[in-house]
Order: C-alpha cells, then sequence, then structure tokens
C-alpha cells in the first residue's frame, strides 16, 4: 500500500460516512463507518481517501473542512428525510438523519461555490437534489410495482441504463449510450428535479438514474453504486482528474 518514494500524492477526496451502532471486539457503540469499497475505489482510481462523519457543522465549519480537500464523495446510505422536500414521511422511509442531513447539505452547497468537483452515489444523488430545491419518490415500489431496484438482504439488483450524449458522465464513459448491468440498491428515487441539474441517465422505465450540474467543472451524482464495479473505474477516475486540476489551479492561484 506503501508509495514509492518518486510517485507523487494524488489529491485528497473526502467521502462522508454513516453514523451507525456498530460492533467491534467487545465494543457495541455508535460510529462512524463507510464500506471498505468507497475508498478503495478512491485510492485505486490515484486518489487520497479522507472519512468525513456527521457533526456539528455550520457555512463557516463547512468551508474549513472543504479547505483541505480537492474532491468530494456524498455516499450512499439512509433515506433524506422528506421534510427537506415538504412531504411527510412514507411508511417505508427510514428514520430521519438530520445529522447526516445538515452535514451533506452544507458541504454541497459550500462545494458548488467554490467549485469542487464532486460525485455523488445513491444517496447523494438524492441529497444532491433535495439541497437545490428538487424531491423524491419515497418508495419505488409503489410507482414501478415490483422490488427490482432494491432486492433487500445487501443484494444489489442489476439494471440498464440510457446515458445522455454530450453530457459529463457521457464524456466520463467513453460516449456510451447504454451502460448494461449497473449495480442499483435503492428504494427511492428523483421526483421533480431541482432546477440547475441536468438529467443524465434513466432506466427504459423513466426512473432517473444520473444527474449533473453543469454549471460547475465536475458536479455528477449517480443512483447506482459504481463502487460495486471494481473493474470500472471511471466515475472516480473522472473524479480524480478533476480533482487534480482543481488542486493545481488552486495552489498556482496562491503562489506569490
Amino acid at each position: 500500500m506503501a508509495l514509492n518514494a518518486s510517485e507523487t500524492p494524488g489529491p485528497i477526496i473526502g467521502l462522508t460516512t454513516y453514523l451507525e451502532q456498530a460492533q467491534t471486539g467487545v465494543w457495541d457503540v455508535p460510529a462512524a463507518i463507510l464500506p471498505r469499497v468507497y475508498f478503495d475505489a478512491v485510492t485505486r482510481a490515484g486518489g487520497i481517501a479522507v472519512l468525513l462523519p456527521p457533526q456539528p457543522v455550520n457555512a463557516a465549519v463547512a468551508r474549513r473542512v472543504l479547505d483541505g480537500l480537492d474532491g468530494l464523495i456524498i455516499t450512499g446510505g439512509k433515506d433524506v428525510d422528506p421534510a427537506r422536500y415538504g412531504q411527510a414521511p412514507h411508511a417505508q422511509t427510514d428514520e430521519p438523519r438530520p445529522d447526516r442531513d445538515t452535514w451533506e447539505d452544507l458541504l454541497l452547497h459550500e462545494a458548488i461555490a467554490r467549485k469542487l468537483p464532486f460525485l455523488g452515489i445513491c444517496r447523494g444523488a438524492q441529497m444532491l437534489n433535495v439541497a437545490l430545491g428538487g424531491s423524491l419518490h419515497q418508495h419505488l415500489p409503489d410507482l414501478v410495482g415490483d422490488t427490482s431496484y432494491q432486492a433487500g438482504g445487501g443484494v444489489f439488483n442489476v439494471v440498464d441504463v440510457v446515458i445522455e450524449p454530450h453530457t459529463t458522465l457521457s464524456t466520463l464513459l467513453d460516449g456510451q449510450t447504454l451502460l448494461p448491468a449497473v449495480p442499483v440498491y435503492h428504494h427511492q428515487s428523483i421526483d421533480r428535479v431541482a432546477e440547475g441539474l441536468t438529467v443524465t441517465a434513466k432506466t427504459d422505465a423513466g426512473i432517473v438514474q444520473a444527474i449533473e450540474l453543469p454549471t460547475v467543472p465536475f458536479g455528477v451524482a449517480v443512483q447506482w453504486h459504481p463502487e460495486q464495479s471494481p473493474d470500472d473505474l471511471r466515475l472516480f477516475s473522472g473524479l480524480i482528474a478533476a480533482a487534480t486540476e482543481y488542486r493545481a489551479a488552486h495552489i498556482e492561484g496562491a503562489t506569490p
């Protein structure tokens, strides 16, 4: 795992984490955790991964955190609180996690303000949409009639997604118009798309699978789980490339 002395360190990528009850050894305590596949994808793509647990935050704290980052990933996890988009909770919606919602909302707004490259994954795509004023379908089986997007039990289903051409996502995926068998695990999805966001991928059933923010150099979010496809690091490599450019520009800008 150690770098050779001649290798240049990659950009620093912050990944938001879960805050869950967790067991390790004799301990059973609330803990900040994140599946290893997320930060393995970052390091394999050439980045340096740092974890960002939910914590008390305001805009100044979010700015200070982002001062130390070259890129940001908003990861998967529990459902976004429906109160954030003006709805009562569905019977199948998770208990709200206001600490994580607030944390990620502020990180996203501050990242957008400074044009810091970011990637949203699953909940991360939903959080981006809600943070900018959009809404969610709270339980997809009510809409599509089955559990094809979330089998349950920690088992990933796969769906084909149609990619919109001439988008950042299309460029990252080498111009592919169809990405087959992406791993999905979500019972919610994007409903009303926030102003300023562009839908860049859907399933044949019309379920939104990717959005992006065209006003920033790299602001991409996907509903599927690219970290579960270790042989396809293109989204992570794209983030690392954008973060490297961001870092270089800011180092240059800081040079007297």
